[in-house]
C-alpha cells in the first residue's frame, strides 16, 4: 500500500512514520512518499525519518519529492497536512489580529479565515491533481482549518476526502480516565480504542467547535456521572480549562477550542499580554530546529533534537488558554503527541483491508443536523469500511450548541466561496459574521491587512 504525505517536511511527520513502523498487519503501508515545496525542510525531516527507519527491520520505502504529480500518481492514500504560508504565516496572522484587538488563533476567528483564504486554492489544486493522476485514491485531510478545507475539497473529490482531527478522541480518552479514577468505570485497563466496541463517544459539532455529549461504556452512558462530580471534571484538561460550573451548566464537555468562544475576553487578554504568542513561539522554535538539524552531524543527533523540540511544543500547547483558566500545567499523558496519525492509519486499514472502525471524522452532514445542508461538513462518530464512510445515528444539537454551529458554518461557507471564487464580498461577510470579530470596521481593516501581507490575496482587493 502506498501513502503520500503532503507537507512531508512538517514537524509532526515523524509521528506518522512511527505509527507506520508500529503497524505489523499484512496490509500495512509499504511505500511512503513525502512531498513538500521546501526542499530544506524535506531534507531535515527526512534525516529524522531515516534514523527511525534504520532502527526497524522492515520499514516502508521512503521517497522524497517536490513534484506534486509524482507524489500522488498511483498512490492509494493521500494524507494532506500542508501549511500555506508556513509557520511565519501563522505568526503574521496572529500579529495582525492581535493588533486589531481580536483573537488571532490559526483555526479560530480571523486568523482561521486568513489561513483558509490562502489554503483553499492550493487544496483545490491538490484535489484536481488527485482526480487526474490517482482517481482511485482517498484523501485524508489534516490541513487546517480542517472543516473548511475538507468541505472545499469535497467539491472536487466528493466522499473520497475525509477530514480528521485528534482533539475529539483525546477529549474522550481524558473523560474515560476521569471516570476510571472516580470509580465510575471499574475496569482500569479499558481504553478509548480507535474503532473499539466497548467505549463509544457521543460527539457532535464542527471541527474545533464540538461537544462530547455522552460516553457509553459497555452500553451505559457514564458522562453524566462524571459531570456531576466537580472533582472529576476539574481533574482533566478540558474540565480545568472551562471549569466545572460551565461544564455542568452545558451538560456536555466542550472541545478545547471552544475556550476562545466561552472565554473570549480572558483568552484575548492572555494572548495580548504574552511575551511571545503561540505563532511567534513556534516560528522561533521551528526555525531553530530546522537550522539545528541542518548542522547535525548524524541522524541520531537529528532525532534527539526532534524529540526535545516536540516535547517542548506539546508542553506549551494552548499555554495562554491554560494561563487564562488558572495557569495549570499539562498532564504528562497528554503530551505523548500524535493521535491524528493513528486515526489516519485506522482509516486506511478500514478502507483498504475492510477492517470496520468507528472513528470521529469530518464528513458530509447528510441530514444529521437538519438545520445544515447535506453537503456541509460536520464532525461526528462514523462507521468506516471498504464501502466508505457512514455517519452513525445521533441526536441533534442542543439549542445552545446549534446557534454557534449555524453561525460558524455560515462563516465557513462564505470563506470557501471567497477562497474559491476570489470574492472580496464573501470574505468580508465571513469576517463580519464571525462572533470573534466584533466590528464592521475591524472586519474591513483585517481583510485589508491580510491582502497587504499576503500577495496571493491581492485579487481580493
Amino acid at each position: 500500500m502506498i501513502l503520500t504525505l503532503l507537507g512531508g517536511g512538517g514537524f509532526r511527520v515523524p509521528l506518522v512514520f512511527q505509527a507506520l513502523l508500529a503497524d505489523e498487519s499484512a496490509g500495512r503501508v509499504t511505500e511512503l512518499r513525502l512531498h513538500d515545496v521546501d526542499e530544506s525542510r524535506l531534507a531535515a525531516i527526512g534525516t529524522v525519518v531515516d534514523e527511525l527507519a534504520g532502527r526497524h527491520p522492515d520499514p516502508p520505502r521512503v521517497v522524497r519529492t517536490t513534484s506534486l504529480a509524482d507524489a500522488i500518481r498511483g498512490t492509494d492514500f493521500v494524507f494532506s497536512a500542508i501549511r500555506v504560508g508556513g509557520t511565519a504565516g501563522r505568526a503574521a496572522d496572529e500579529s495582525l489580529c492581535l493588533g486589531h484587538g481580536v483573537i488571532g488563533q490559526e483555526t479560530v476567528g480571523a486568523g482561521g479565515i486568513s489561513y483558509a483564504l490562502r489554503g483553499i486554492p492550493v487544496a483545490l489544486e491538490i484535489a484536481r491533481t488527485v482526480r487526474e493522476v490517482a482517481p482511485q485514491a482517498w484523501v485524508i485531510n489534516f490541513t487546517n482549518p480542517a472543516g473548511i478545507i475538507t468541505q472545499a475539497m469535497r467539491e472536487v473529490l466528493g466522499d473520497r476526502v475525509i477530514g480528521i482531527c485528534d482533539s475529539p478522541v483525546g477529549l474522550a480518552r481524558r473523560v474515560l480516565e476521569a471516570a476510571q479514577h472516580g470509580g465510575i468505570v471499574k475496569d482500569p485497563d479499558l481504553r478509548v480504542e480507535l474503532g473499539g466496541d466497548r467505549v463509544r463517544p457521543d460527539y457532535l459539532g464542527l471541527n474545533h467547535l464540538g461537544w462530547l455529549r455522552g460516553l457509553h461504556v459497555d452500553g451505559q452512558d457514564v458522562l453524566p456521572e462524571v459531570i456531576a462530580r466537580a472533582d472529576l471534571v476539574e481533574g482533566f484538561e478540558e474540565g480545568r480549562l472551562f471549569g466545572a460550573p460551565l461544564v455542568q451548566l452545558l451538560g456536555a464537555v466542550p472541545n478545547e477550542y471552544l475556550h476562545y468562544y466561552y472565554c473570549s475576553r480572558e483568552a484575548l487578554a492572555a494572548d495580548a499580554a504574552a511575551d511571545e504568542p503561540r505563532g511567534r513561539f513556534l516560528l522561533r522554535q521551528q526555525g531553530g530546529f530546522y537550522d539545528a538539524v541542518g548542522r547535525a552531524e548524524s541522524s541520531v543527533e537529528a532525532f534527539e533534537l526532534w524529540q526535545q523540540v516536540r516535547m517542548e511544543r506539546e508542553r506549551t500547547y494552548m499555554a495562554t488558554n491554560r494561563q487564562a483558566s488558572g495557569d495549570f500545567e499539562r498532564d504528562p499523558r497528554d503530551m505523548a503527541g500524535g493521535g491524528y496519525d493513528r486515526v489516519a492509519l485506522a482509516i486506511m486499514h478500514a478502507i483498504a483491508n475492510d477492517v470496520p472502525a468507528d472513528l470521529i471524522l469530518n464528513v458530509a452532514n447528510q441530514g444529521t443536523i437538519p438545520e445544515l445542508a447535506d453537503e456541509d461538513v460536520i464532525e461526528l462518530p462514523c462507521r468506516i469500511d471498504a464501502s466508505g464512510v457512514k455517519p452513525l445515528p445521533t441526536a441533534g444539537l442542543a439549542d445552545h450548541a446549534l446557534g454557534l454551529v449555524l453561525n460558524a458554518k455560515f462563516v465557513e461557507r462564505m470563506t470557501i466561496i471567497a477562497g474559491r471564487d476570489r470574492s472580496r464580498n464573501h470574505a468580508l461577510l465571513a469576517l463580519l459574521q464571525h462572533p470573534l470579530v466584533d466590528s464592521w470596521q475591524v472586519a474591513q481593516d483585517l481583510l485589508d491587512g491580510m491582502i497587504e501581507q499576503w500577495p496571493e490575496l491581492a485579487d481580493l482587493a
